[in-house]
């Protein structure tokens, strides 16, 4: 949740008030799911959670035209000191998430080696293809990026490309891995 705590709070801290719409239509515009953990589809509910809770408060209701009656809402105070608390615990905590592949290379044992091989080329395929695809995403968004916004792609590619050099050495000594499994000491 705390990703898009910090979106709804950024969204508001830097564009003013906005309803659930224009911040939920500010993270498709910015396609904020491919690069943080948050979803369009859970602005919602976590704007109703932080109204209730006072980060943000509803300023009015409107309606235009034809459209459903929309909440307006605004930062406060309290909303301001948690957006710096947030953005400073993100930007302090070098601590890195588990990934499962760890854990599902762990058990193993009941696959030979070109089976699980076929599972790693697989995956590093898929690996490439989002690297692909995120150089490709890059190139196109780059005149619309300012400030800090480029640091972000590249930071999503040079993930991926440690990924990829990951499987390929997991590749390369794949054999002799599994030629030693079950030789604990």
């Amino acid at each position: 949740m705390g990703s898009v705590r910090l979106f709804i709070l950024g969204a508001l801290a830097r564009g003013g008030p906005m309803h659930g719409h224009q911040i939920r239509r500010a993270a498709q515009v910015d396609r904020t799911e491919l690069w943080a953990d948050v979803k369009p589809g859970s602005l919602y509910a976590a704007l109703r959670r932080m109204a209730d809770e006072g980060v943000i408060e509803a300023l009015r209701t409107e309606r235009v035209g034809n459209m459903p009656e929309r909440t307006v809402y605004t930062i406060t105070d309290e909303g301001r000191r948690e957006l710096s608390v947030l953005r400073h615990t993100i930007l302090t905590t070098t601590k890195l998430r588990p990934d499962p592949v760890d854990l599902a290379l762990a058990y193993t044992e009941d696959l030979d080696e070109p089976a699980l091989r076929a599972l790693i080329e697989d995956r590093r395929a898929a690996l490439v293809a989002d690297l692909a695809s995120w150089k490709h995403l890059q190139e196109h968004a780059a005149p619309y990026l300012d400030g800090l916004e480029p640091l972000g792609f590249d930071h999503v590619i040079i993930r991926l490309e440690a990924e990829v050099t990951w499987h390929d050495r997991v590749l390369d000594k794949l054999t002799d891995l599994l030629a030693n499994r079950g030789e604990r000491t």
